[in-house]
């Protein structure tokens, strides 16, 4: 019997679930999408992304074919024909291909050919409404995997998403300080000062280790292994760790703690009469940004109650 041939166009250019669009590769949300594996374990799945993302999906057993994003696969796939493509890019020029691809079924985003813009397939109306309404987005408190899932029809049962890339270090390192954000997002960042600080407040009692695999992202998925428990923002490396497993303390501020499904973890947000929290936007129009009101103290007890929570 034939398998179900599965297009997947997930290149990073946009987050699935936000408003924004830009140039610069959004790896967690790649990263993230491949929760939709699960239910398509027997599928043929290829999947189209960028290339600064491939290593997320390289040696995943769930695609059989992952293509760079460029002339040749775009042409490629043209003249291929699908039984279903999932378009989660909100990119117009991206939508516009996806459209052209030959297929049974669509789910996601398409192409408005009135206005040049992305628009939604039947049934996913209420998730244009979350990229573009932030207050809607505050009042949906759905798992953004739970979105997902509901984009192609089908209900999440607490799925995670899946890393192809085994790492192959073991555990060395007590804690793991995650303190980089990238440059999407420079609002999710903890001062710096107040990693030092916790650094200070745990002294000699367990070995840290600070962020490593900054330029090579397969070392950053060895040391991030290699952590029994990661303190992190909200960013690639939060995901990253949720796919392993990892024990994680992570703290949120600009974006929705209640949006994000990681088990096994503490989730922290700030102690503040800010009204704006979460803003959903990369810089901060505060004097002082929120993240500033998550105290060290407190991911210091997050720590010691995820360590003794054995």
């Amino acid at each position: 019997m034939q398998k179900e041939k599965v297009l997947i166009v997930k290149v990073g250019y946009s987050e699935t679930l936000d408003g924004e669009i830009g140039m610069i590769t959004s790896l967690g949300d790649v990263l993230r999408s491949t929760v939709l594996l699960h239910l398509y374990k027997h599928a043929h799945v290829t999947w189209l992304v960028d290339e600064k993302a491939f290593p997320l999906l390289r040696g995943n057993p769930f695609i059989q074919r992952i293509l760079p994003y460029d002339l040749t696969s775009i042409l490629q796939l043209q003249s291929e024909r699908f039984d279903t493509v999932i378009n989660l890019e909100k990119v117009p020029g991206l939508c516009a291909f996806s459209d052209t691809i030959n297929a049974w079924r669509r789910y996601g985003f398409r192409f408005d050919p009135e206005n040049g813009i992305a628009l939604v397939y039947d049934g996913s109306q209420h998730v244009l409404e979350i990229c573009m309404d932030p207050e809607y987005k505050k009042k949906t408190k759905k798992y953004w995997e739970e979105i997902l899932f509901e984009i192609v029809g089908a209900k999440w049962q607490g799925e995670s998403s899946i890393l192809g890339y085994k790492p192959k270090s073991s555990l060395v390192h007590d804690i793991g300080f995650n303190y980089d954000v990238g440059k999407k997002w420079p609002n999710k960042a903890w001062p710096m000062e107040y990693w030092k600080e916790l650094e200070n407040l745990i002294g000699s009692k367990y070995t840290i280790s600070w962020q490593q695999g900054l330029k090579n992202i397969e070392e950053y998925f060895e040391w991030i292994n290699s952590c029994r428990i990661f303190v992190t923002n909200d960013s690639l490396g939060l995901h990253i760790a949720c796919a392993l497993n990892k024990r994680i303390v992570a703290l949120f501020g600009p974006t929705l703690a209640s949006e994000i499904y990681v088990p096994n973890s503490i989730k922290l947000v700030p102690k503040s009469d800010y009204n704006c929290i979460p803003c959903l936007i990369p810089k901060c129009i505060q004097g002082k940004s929120c993240m500033n009101y998550i105290e060290p103290k407190m991911v210091y007890d997050a720590i010691e109650c995820s360590i003794n929570d054995r």
